[in-house]
């Protein structure tokens, strides 16, 4: 293991690396998910077909392909950026349709008279959406989604194969091809760091279910 003991402060930078693209992507798989589920469920047909586009294009296709398209597909369209904000968004988008669909089991988890209520006082949709179904429905939907955002944790290691640079894949493949160093240390050193990711989402997690199943 000295291949990582001597190397600790360049797994600790791409532990943090990784941990930054990783957040990111939380942020914006979760938003945008809540949006695309509250899509799913509109009076509106057309925002509906959308949600339902979204969720079946981005489910059903493989997240190496978009992140293709995202890295060498859109430059050849005039859109440049660095590949850490590509892989973010790349990575947003697919987690999205899933977030999407956790959401909107916890949706329809609500009972229908909760929304009638709403509707009976006179807010909109989105205000029902918002300040009645949403709050309920996250609770209901945290053990999907603590399952969706823990697989997105260990899909981060895909995208640091494009070449985002700095996070724990790079770190690992630099340190076995540029440096020579044997390839079973390397990878137990990357695989430690993303077990402590996981590991520690999963106990969050846990601490967070035994909130909401307390409030319910």
């Amino acid at each position: 293991m000295e291949a990582v003991t001597e190397n600790l402060d360049l797994y600790w930078s791409g532990f943090l690396r990784s941990l930054s693209l990783i957040g990111w992507s939380l942020l914006g798989s979760l938003a945008l998910g809540t949006v695309i589920a509250g899509f799913r469920v509109s009076p509106i047909a057309s925002l509906r077909a959308f949600g339902t586009g979204w969720v079946t294009i981005f489910r059903n296709c493989p997240l190496t392909i978009v992140l293709f398209f995202m890295a060498f597909g859109l430059p050849e369209i005039g859109i440049n950026t660095s590949f850490y904000v590509f892989g973010i968004t790349g990575l947003v988008l697919y987690t999205s349709a899933f977030v999407c669909e956790a959401i909107r089991s916890g949706i329809n988890s609500v009972d229908t008279g909760q929304a009638e209520a709403a509707r009976a006082i006179g807010l909109t949709f989105t205000q029902t959406m918002s300040q009645v179904v949403l709050p309920q429905a996250f609770r209901s939907a945290v053990p999907p989604l603590g399952s969706v955002q823990i697989a997105m944790f260990k899909n981060s290691a895909v995208v640091g194969a494009f070449g985002i640079g700095g996070d724990l894949y790079s770190v690992g493949r630099n340190l076995t091809s540029a440096q020579g160093l044997a390839f079973i240390p390397v990878l137990t050193g990357v695989a430690i760091g993303y077990l402590i990711i996981t590991l520690s989402a999963g106990a969050l997690l846990a601490v967070i279910e035994r909130k909401v199943a307390i409030a319910r």
